[in-house]
Parts: C-alpha cells; structure tokens; sequence
C-alpha cells in the first residue's frame, strides 16, 4: 500500500516537471503569440541577417512587438519585414528608425526601434523609411583583415 502512494508522487512531480518544462520552452522558443491587439508597419533592409519571424521588437530593451513576417520586395529586391507593435505602443512618430541589432556578440537578432520627433504617428500599414541593416560579423573580420594585411593604412 505504502509502494503504491509513492509511485502515484512520484508520477505526480514527474508530470510537474513535464509541464514546467513545456512552459519554459514555449517562453524560450518565442513560441507565444503577440498578445492583444497590433498593428504592422514595414521596413525594408539591404540584408536582414538571421533575423527570424517572432523575433522582438524592442525600443530601450523593452518588448513592443514582435516580427510578423519577412518577405522580399520584388521591385527592389530588398527584405520587407512586417513588425506587429503592441497596439498599447500607438504613439509612436512617423519618423521612428528600424535597426537590426544582435543581443551578445553571438546572441539572437531583433529590431530596434528609435523614436523620431514627428508631431504624427504610425498607423497600421505605414513604412518606416529609415532602416539599417544588420551587420555581418564575417564581413567586418574581413575588413579588419585585410586592413592589417596591408599594414593598418586606410
């Protein structure tokens, strides 16, 4: 009799931890939605790197978004990326730059937002017109590479 409450504990705490687990890895793997309501605006970039769909969106280091989608822009030829903002975040000027940032120096990429001074704000569907592009570690290894190749001169 003892036996049997043990192994009903003992499968109780495993089931525990199973499920604690599932939650971590759900909040890890940015698997939870947006929440609330959103709006999109877009942003195009030369080069996106490894930013993914999902990734946040932050201003400050604070979450106000999230990437919707990633696309190209068959005229251009540059990555259109949709970011869904938290629709509590709705006043933000018509002027706000996009930057595509790494969080480390390895770390996982998001879009940085930085507010401009415009007396209007985004609206569902608008485009941020000042956008940088997230910068390549290899290429500035290169860089710094051939730059000593050829004794430092610039």
């Amino acid at each position: 009799m003892r036996s049997n409450r043990i192994e009903i504990w003992v499968g109780i705490f495993i089931l525990l931890g199973l499920a604690a687990l599932t939650m971590l890895a759900v909040q890890v793997s940015n698997a939870g939605g947006a929440g609330g309501d959103t709006y999109r605006v877009n942003a195009h970039f030369d080069n996106i790197g490894g930013l993914t769909e999902k990734a946040p969106v932050m201003i400050g280091g604070v979450r106000v978004g999230r990437v919707g989608v990633i696309g190209i822009d068959t005229d251009s030829y540059r990555a259109v990326v949709g970011l869904d903002i938290d629709a509590r975040y709705d006043t933000l000027p018509a002027d706000t730059s996009a930057s595509i940032l790494t969080a480390g120096l390895l770390g996982a990429q998001f879009v940085g937002l930085q507010p401009g001074a415009d007396d209007f704000y985004l609206e569902d569907g608008d485009r941020l017109e000042i956008t940088q592009s997230a910068i390549q570690l290899e290429s500035l290894i290169s860089q710094f590479m051939f730059s000593q190749g050829r004794g430092g001169e610039q």
